[in-house]
């Protein structure tokens, strides 16, 4: 048996006998706030659960794969940038150019801008007592 063979038959069988190890060994104690939507980056007021969930994460998610996608794009020119002609570069020009305004448009409608739906207010009569600094009087 070559050794490209044993690989392709090793592999699958190991994937496979770590995934039963898993399955078998876990713990499952599975309750509806595991199976919830989790959103992590603003604080929530009480009575609020966790199904509600703010487009703006979406957004971001959508952005990330956009400009992800992008390199992916962008990779094969590179590679064969020595064998391309200036209608590649211009090519590759014009879809830099597109992602920017889209990005620039982005920013101008404020889509990238996160905010926290709770506001925290500093009452300064509410801390007289306190001091950061420790003092020994």
């Amino acid at each position: 048996m070559s050794s490209i063979t044993f690989f392709f038959f090793l592999v699958p069988i190991l994937a496979i006998l770590l995934l039963v190890i898993n399955l078998v060994l876990s713990t499952h104690n599975p309750y509806q706030e595991k199976d919830s939507a989790f959103e992590c980056g603003f604080h929530s007021f009480l009575g609020q659960n966790r199904t509600q969930f703010s487009i703006s994460f979406f957004i971001f998610a959508l952005l990330f794969l956009l400009f992800d996608l992008e390199i992916l794009l962008v990779y094969p020119y590179i590679v064969s940038a020595y064998f391309n002609s200036l209608y590649g570069l211009v090519i590759m020009l014009v879809f830099f150019l597109v992602l920017t305004l889209g990005f620039a448009f982005e920013l101008g409608k404020n889509a990238l801008k996160i905010e926290s739906k709770q506001m925290f207010t500093f009452n300064p009569k509410k801390w007289e007592g306190y001091s950061l600094i420790y003092s020994n009087k």
